[in-house]
């Protein structure tokens, strides 16, 4: 089992962990190319993506103000013939406050955006209410109403994980492919690292259900390409 980092929470004397929480000295952002798809039409790109394109499609800036400092950050990622990871960020400088694996490959995720919209959908049973909704460990997990099975929020964050939280710290919205953790080369034996990262509007429906929103960076688009709910069922005893 690889090296692992604490969260919520993790561990604030961890140099690699604070180093997402502040600007390298000097570093400088490059501009985004335009793009006029969706993030998920991006992601659905990516078995066609040469192995040498590194963090490609940024996307430019929207046509109109839409991104509100309020605003949380997701990111979808994984090796291309591995599991899909979410983490949830109150921004891209933040330690994440929810990171889970989920019961899926990151190759039948892209199978589903072919719809062009994706739900994915987290139910936890609890006999409290004292808990926050996103404080929950177990979860079963459904994309678009198929169930996947069941998923374990990190307590702590893998080498791989924070990797990407470090290589992305200063992307607010994009999908591409990075280096990987160990060799700084794109591919490994499981494939290509994958990423996309969206804005998300977040919605507390009540104590037990919270939702998330992607911002759609297309002005032109009807509606979120991607949902995320999250919603707790309280065992009686």
């Amino acid at each position: 089992m690889p090296p692992i980092h604490s969260s919520p929470y993790f561990q604030m004397d961890n140099p690699a962990i604070l180093s997402l929480l502040r600007p390298t000295p000097g570093e400088k952002h490059r501009k985004p190319t335009s793009s006029s798809g969706g993030l998920l039409r991006m992601f659905k790109l990516f078995p066609m993506l040469t192995s040498g394109c590194k963090m490609v499609a940024l996307l430019g800036r929207p046509r109109k103000p839409m991104l509100k400092d309020s605003a949380t950050t997701g990111t979808i990622f994984g090796y291309r013939k591995g599991r899909v990871c979410l983490a949830i960020q109150d921004d891209p400088h933040s330690v994440p406050i929810f990171v889970i694996e989920l019961p899926m490959l990151t190759s039948l995720l892209q199978r589903e955006m072919a719809s062009d919209i994706v739900r994915i959908a987290l139910e936890s049973e609890t006999k409290t209410h004292k808990k926050k909704v996103l404080e929950e460990f177990v979860w079963a997990v459904l994309c678009n109403g198929r169930k996947m099975g069941y998923s374990i929020r990190r307590k702590q964050l893998s080498d791989d994980e924070l990797h990407v939280m470090q290589l992305l710290r200063g992307v607010s919205m994009g999908a591409g492919v990075l280096p990987s953790p160990n060799d700084k080369e794109t591919v490994t034996a499981d494939g290509e690292l994958t990423y996309m990262r969206a804005r998300f509007e977040r919605v507390v429906g009540s104590k037990d259900s919270e939702a998330f929103y992607m911002i759609n960076p297309d002005s032109a688009a009807s509606g979120p390409e991607l949902s995320i709910f999250f919603r707790l069922t309280l065992l009686h005893t």
